[in-house]
C-alpha cells in the first residue's frame, strides 16, 4: 500500500510538468520577409495580430503613443546596404521599427533599440530618423496586420503598413548607380571585360549610348552566338537612330535564336523589327 501511494505522489508531481510542454500556436504569427533591394537585401521581422472584431486604431492601439508596430517581440529591419529614409542616410545594419499612430498621420521611427515592446522602454535619444506619413483609408479591411514592400525598383521602394482600413507608407532609397559604375570602371581594367553587362547598364540607365554601342560590338566578338546580345545591340542602335544597323542586328539575333531553338527571342526580334517600320 505504501508503494502505491508513493507512485501516485510521483505521478501527481509529474503532471504539471507534462502540461507545461504542450505546444500551441502563438496568438500572433511571426513573419520574416527578405526583399532584394539595390545590390543587397532588406530583412523585416514582425508579428501579425488579427482584428478579431475589435476597434484597432484609436482604441486597441492608442493614438499618440509609441507602438511596437506588431505584436509579441519588437519589429526589426536589417539593411544589407546603406539606405536613405526621410532624407537621412542610414548605415547598413539592424534597427528597430516603431510608430506613433495618429488619426490623420503617423510618425514612423527607425531606432537603434531592438527590444522595444512597450512605450515605457522607448528612448528618443536612440532614434536614427523620424518620418511623418499620411494616413490612407483603404476600401477593404485588412484582418491580419501587414507590413510589406511595394513599388520596388532597383533603387527605391515603399515600406507599407496596413491594418484594419488604415495604410501608411514611407519611401526608402539606396545608391545603386555609383556602386555599379565603380564596378564597371574596375572591370574594364581587367582581362575578361564584361562588355555586354556594362553596355546594357549604360543603355538602361541613361548613360552614354555611343559608349554602350562600342561595348556591344566588342561583346558580339566575345560571344558571337549570343543572340540576346545581338538583340540588345539592335535596341541600342535604334536609340541612336541607326535604323539599318538595328535591323541587321535584329535579323542576326533571329538567325542565332533559331539555331539555339529559342522561339521567345525570335518573337522579340520580330516585334522589334515591326516597330522600326
Amino acid at each position: 500500500m505504501k508503494s502505491i501511494l508513493v507512485i501516485i505522489s510521483v505521478l501527481s508531481l509529474a503532471m504539471p510538468s507534462m502540461a507545461q510542454n504542450i505546444k500551441t500556436p502563438r496568438p500572433s504569427s511571426t513573419q520574416n520577409v527578405i526583399q532584394d533591394f539595390g545590390l543587397s537585401t532588406v530583412e523585416l521581422s514582425y508579428s501579425r495580430p488579427d482584428v478579431k472584431g475589435r476597434k484597432i486604431f484609436g482604441d486597441l492601439v492608442p493614438f499618440g503613443n509609441v507602438w511596437r508596430t506588431g505584436a509579441n517581440s519588437a519589429t526589426t529591419l536589417t539593411f544589407g546596404d546603406d539606405v536613405t529614409i526621410g532624407g537621412k542616410k542610414i548605415p547598413a545594419g539592424k534597427y528597430g521599427l516603431l510608430t506613433i499612430p495618429g488619426a490623420s498621420e503617423w510618425t514612423v521611427i527607425i531606432t537603434k533599440q531592438l527590444d522595444v515592446t512597450s512605450p515605457s522602454a522607448y528612448k528618443a535619444d536612440q532614434d536614427v530618423v523620424r518620418v511623418t506619413a499620411s494616413v490612407q483609408q483603404i476600401p477593404l479591411p485588412e484582418e491580419t496586420f501587414l507590413i510589406t514592400f511595394k513599388n520596388v525598383t532597383s533603387s527605391t521602394m515603399d515600406l507599407v503598413i496596413i491594418w484594419e482600413r488604415t495604410s501608411v507608407s514611407i519611401p526608402i532609397s539606396t545608391d545603386v548607380d555609383s556602386k555599379v559604375m565603380a564596378q564597371i570602371n574596375e572591370a574594364m581594367n581587367m582581362d575578361n571585360k564584361p562588355y555586354g553587362q556594362a553596355a546594357q547598364y549604360y543603355m538602361e540607365n541613361g548613360k552614354d549610348l555611343n559608349q554602350a554601342l562600342v561595348w556591344y560590338n566588342k561583346a558580339t566578338v566575345q560571344e558571337p552566338d549570343a543572340y540576346w546580345i545581338w538583340y540588345q545591340k539592335a535596341n541600342c542602335e535604334a536609340k541612336l537612330g541607326k535604323k539599318s544597323d538595328a535591323m541587321a542586328s535584329a535579323n542576326k539575333s533571329i538567325e542565332l535564336a533559331k539555331v539555339a531553338k529559342n522561339p521567345d527571342y525570335v518573337t522579340l526580334n520580330q516585334k522589334f523589327l515591326a516597330g522600326l517600320k
